[in-house]
């Protein structure tokens, strides 16, 4: 890479399109051309220093072997489409952004069940990868008093530590495992046919990790025989190309959106470049302010959980990325081409801290879930 110091830096910067922040962040460090993540080309890299991606684009020799590229920065939590080994043997520093939007994927889960009038308080959730998703969601579920059991093979001293089986047949399960193919924990296809078998009536899936930890061919098959169960599935196998006829039969479905908070993906920008920084032996730099602009409050007139519901549903509604879902499923153009559509063109969501609350109807109880959910 080349730089005459942090004062004047002369860095080549290629990026995912679907990247915020990177004026703000990489501005002053040289140039930034942005293109598809979907479609990136060891081509369009045939200059760059530093490469900027999200989850869609597979990092390995195909794609930079011959390039100049000596820095990979992925501003998501997964590595899964890194290939961090050979990155590794070829010297490319690499990093990835984890827990960057763990509080928005939290607050997606809430609100797909307020979205379903599930109100979570008296019932039991089961959580399936307690890295820094499942580990928040779990924290916050505590502060709730909400009763759950974690499945994490790599966590097992986890206090709430069960068995597969034991967490499925909780009455909300939520999903946030990696994607790992080999090794002694392999997550591709852990919720198979034997596995959905053993989740119970009634049960909410919420499926906002990797979509390949369920196998779709078999929770198809398992919602056209027995379709006793509610599902919310945010990622799914083969995306974007994913399988119409399985959002036909989900309750809630949205195109791997559960992340996409403004404040969750301007914080795996910042994380990216204080990555950078480190590599380069530069100081961190300062935070910029915000971009987002100040809500209005939220407000409710009802009481409990109605006013709960409403008053979440009023910051992030997921049914309105369920309709736009399916809307693109109906449509002329191809569901690869729409679905990558929609991620590029998502409405800025804020997440809960940037709102206030006007309800008069609140009793202590509903107040203290909100403050706990983040939403004052």
């Amino acid at each position: 890479m080349k730089s005459n110091g942090n004062a004047n830096p002369q860095l080549n910067i290629v990026a995912d399109e679907n990247i915020p922040g990177l004026e703000t962040w990489f501005g002053n460090l040289g140039a930034i051309t942005r293109i598809p993540g979907r479609t990136m080309s060891q081509t369009q890299l045939a200059d760059a220093d530093v490469l900027l991606v999200r989850s869609v684009t597979e990092v390995n020799q195909s794609l930079l072997e011959g390039t100049p590229v000596r820095f990979v920065g992925s501003c998501t939590i997964g590595t899964d489409h890194l290939d961090t080994a050979w990155l590794e043997a070829q010297g490319i520093a690499w990093s990835a952004a984890p827990g960057c939007n763990a509080n928005s994927v939290v607050e997606y889960v809430f609100c797909a069940l307020a979205a379903l009038n599930v109100d979570w308080r008296g019932r039991s959730f089961g959580i399936v990868g307690c890295g820094n998703v499942g580990g928040l969601l779990q924290k916050k579920l505590h502060a709730l008093q909400v009763p759950c059991k974690v499945y994490d093979p790599w966590l097992t001293e986890n206090p709430d530590s069960s068995d597969l089986k034991s967490v499925l047949q909780q009455d909300i399960v939520c999903l946030h495992a990696p994607l790992v193919k080999d090794g002694p924990h392999p997550s591709l296809h852990m919720i198979d046919t034997a596995a959905l078998a053993a989740i119970r009536p009634g049960t909410v899936l919420i499926s906002a990790g990797r979509g390949a930890v369920i196998d779709n061919a078999a929770l198809l098959e398992r919602l056209r025989g027995k379709p006793d169960i509610t599902t919310v599935l945010d990622v799914w196998e083969n995306e974007p190309d994913i399988r119409t006829d399985l959002l036909a039969r989900v309750d809630l479905g949205s195109p791997h959106i559960a992340g996409y908070s403004h404040d969750g993906k301007l914080a795996g920008t910042r994380m990216i470049r204080d990555a950078l920084n480190r590599v380069l032996g530069w100081p961190e730099v300062a935070q910029p302010d915000t971009d987002a602009k100040a809500k209005p409050p939220v407000v409710s007139e009802q009481s409990g959980f109605a006013a709960i519901r409403e008053l979440l549903l009023n910051v992030y509604d997921p049914r309105a990325d369920d309709r736009r879902l399916r809307d693109a499923a109906a449509g002329d153009q191809s569901m690869v081409r729409s679905f990558d559509l929609l991620r590029k063109h998502y409405p800025q969501r804020l997440e809960f801290s940037h709102f206030k609350v006007q309800a008069p109807n609140l009793d202590d109880a509903a107040r203290k879930q909100l403050a706990i959910l983040g939403l004052n």
